[in-house]
């Protein structure tokens, strides 16, 4: 065989080879399928918060003030901006911990699969995932708790952009903390505790207005209050935007806050993602 042959049969692989976006999208594709296969884990995923709703909502359901809005109304964006972080942060927090304890990560590192692959799989995950469980909450919060779909396209371009940089900036927090836990055992506690902290204090099971100025100025700085808001602002009326901290929905700090998490979360797994234990040297 000719040096000119072998040149061109290597070209040839070489342009047979997927991409890191083929890759990407089919292993998008497996991850997804897989997450299925647990029939517990999707049960538990989307009942999750729509239990949630039920019980919040039942609870409080009497007129907020003179806004037009009830209890019930408040708690539907509420709980879509923290099913969105629950597929997001949580679910890749966690997922991501036990596949590194598991030496899932250093075996798939140790194939010519670009690490970009991994990643935009995950990402197909939580979007497939997320995009669900919104269309689930906003299914139930129509029809039971009295919220009316946007008429104005803009309302639905300002939910579109609050989406997709709300799951973008807590995926990338997500993939950010799984480096955190020593062991797939401690990944559940490491994980859901700030979550849990973060629903609190960024009105997600307290109403903003009753909530103490410190705890809103925390939560202010991290994604979940400021989603919470944007669909706030998306699916109520605008008089309820008095019950806000600013009384306003502030779609334009919303945006700059979102984006400056997105590009924060890129720079903090750019710096402590790791394919392997610390213990595995």
């Amino acid at each position: 065989m000719t040096t000119t042959t072998v040149r061109a049969t290597a070209r040839d692989s070489a342009a047979t080879v997927p991409g890191a976006w083929t890759l990407g999208l089919l292993r998008g594709a497996l991850e997804i399928k897989q997450f299925f296969r647990l029939r517990e884990q999707v049960v538990f995923t989307f009942s999750f918060p729509v239990v949630f709703l039920f019980l919040f909502a039942s609870i409080f359901r009497n007129h907020v003030g003179h806004t037009g809005v009830t209890a019930s109304q408040l708690y539907v964006p509420a709980m879509m901006a923290s099913g969105i972080m629950s597929t997001s942060f949580q679910s890749l927090g966690i997922s991501i911990a036990v596949e590194r304890d598991e030496k899932v990560l250093r075996r798939l590192r140790g194939t010519p699969m670009p690490p970009a692959a991994y990643f935009l799989g995950k990402i197909w995950l939580v979007l497939f995932t997320g995009a669900l469980e919104t269309a689930i909450l906003l299914a139930v919060g129509t029809a039971c708790y009295g919220v009316h779909l946007p008429s104005d396209p803009g309302r639905w371009f300002d939910f579109a952009w609050i989406f997709v940089l709300g799951l973008t900036a807590c995926a990338l927090l997500g993939i950010a903390i799984s480096s955190v836990p020593k062991s797939a055992k401690s990944a559940s506690s490491v994980v859901v505790l700030p979550f849990l902290v973060l629903q609190f204090v960024s009105g997600v099971y307290i109403a903003i207005d009753t909530i103490p100025g410190w705890m809103l100025d925390f939560g202010a700085l991290f994604p979940l209050k400021w989603m919470c808001q944007g669909l706030r602002g998306v699916f109520l009326p605008d008089s309820a935007k008095v019950l806000e901290q600013a009384h306003a929905w502030e779609f334009g700090r919303t945006a700059l806050v979102l984006a400056a998490w997105c590009v924060g979360g890129s720079v903090l797994c750019l710096l402590t993602f790791r394919w392997k234990n610390r213990r595995d040297g």
